[in-house]
C-alpha cells in the first residue's frame, strides 16, 4: 500500500489547472492498483486536484483538516460544492485540534500529513515559502526526514 501525501500551490492560473492534472495522472500511474492512500488538506488548488486523481486512479483519498472551522473560514463559496464533493468520498477525516485555521492549525495539518506517507507529491514552483506551513517548508520537512519528494511543476504551469 502506497501513502501519499500532496503539498501544493492554491493560486494555481486556470489554464494550469489541466497541465497539473496531467501530471499528477503521471506521477501517480504506477499507483494505480487499488493500492493508493491520498492524503490531503483539501485547499483549493493542488490539494484538491490530487484528491480527484487519486479518486479517479481508484485510490483512497483520506483528508486532514487544520481546523474545525476550516470550511467556514477558509473555503471560499464558489469552491465550496467541489470541497464538499471531495469530503464526502474522503474514506477518512482528520480534524487537527484546533477550532480556528491559522498558522498553528496549517503547521500541525503539514506535520499529520509528513508523518503518515511514504511519499510527498508537491506541486511547487521552487519559490521558497512566504511563511510557515507554505509548500517549500513541507518539502524541506519531508527531505529532512528522509521521505521521497515527486516535484510537480509542468511547463507552462504558472501561479495567479
Amino acid at each position: 500500500m502506497a501513502r501519499i501525501g500532496i503539498t501544493g500551490h492554491s493560486n494555481l492560473s486556470a489554464d494550469s489547472v489541466p497541465l497539473v492534472r496531467e501530471a499528477l495522472t503521471v506521477v501517480l500511474a504506477s499507483h494505480n492498483d487499488g493500492d493508493l492512500v491520498g492524503l490531503s488538506c483539501l485547499a483549493r488548488g493542488a490539494d484538491q486536484i490530487f484528491a480527484e486523481v487519486v479518486l479517479e486512479a481508484g485510490g483512497t483519498l483520506e483528508v486532514v483538516l487544520p481546523s474545525v472551522d476550516y470550511r467556514e473560514a477558509k473555503v471560499k463559496p464558489s469552491n465550496r460544492d467541489q470541497f464538499d464533493d471531495l469530503l464526502m468520498r474522503s474514506a477518512l477525516v482528520r480534524y487537527m485540534p484546533h477550532k480556528t485555521a491559522g498558522r498553528q492549525a496549517y503547521e500541525d495539518a503539514n506535520e499529520a500529513i509528513l508523518g503518515g506517507i511514504d511519499r510527498l507529491v508537491a506541486v511547487w514552483d521552487g519559490q521558497p515559502s512566504g511563511g510557515q506551513g507554505g509548500t517549500g517548508d513541507a518539502v524541506a520537512a519531508a527531505r529532512g526526514r528522509g521521505v521521497p519528494v515527486d516535484v510537480v511543476w509542468p511547463d507552462g504551469a504558472r501561479r495567479e
